[in-house]
């Protein structure tokens, strides 16, 4: 089990950016890989961070990997071979037209509901 965690900041720009803490409070930078395809992405910094243990790690999102659907990034503990977190993107016109379908859905059943115990309150009165 790996003595770092991960805590995300932001995502802005294509850059998701997030800082590791060491629970040792260690001078000794991470070895981190971060994975998308099962391949590691190159377009990853890891620099000191506001605190002594502290580094911050900034993933540039490749364009290959904005695409329709889900795709998931894996953040790794190389050192002890330990996931430490994952991040999603979603996209595409699909995926939100289900989404949308799903909310009206939703909101029918919620109309149909409210009806029927409007509908029992003035009987039971």
């Amino acid at each position: 089990m790996s003595d770092l965690t991960l805590t995300k900041t932001l995502m802005r720009n294509g850059v998701w950016e997030g800082i590791i803490t060491s629970a040792t409070s260690t001078e000794t930078r991470p070895d981190i890989a971060v994975m998308y395809l099962d391949q590691p992405l190159e377009q990853t910094e890891l620099s000191d961070g506001p605190d002594k243990g502290q580094w911050t790690l900034k993933v540039s999102i490749p364009a290959h990997a904005i695409a329709d659907g889900v795709q998931t990034f894996v953040i790794l503990d190389r050192t002890k071979d330990d996931k430490l977190a994952h991040f999603s993107l979603v996209a595409g016109d699909p995926l939100a037209d289900d989404l949308r379908a799903e909310i009206e859905l939703l909101r029918a059943e919620l109309d149909m509901l409210k009806r029927a115990f409007r509908r029992h309150c003035l009987e039971t009165m």
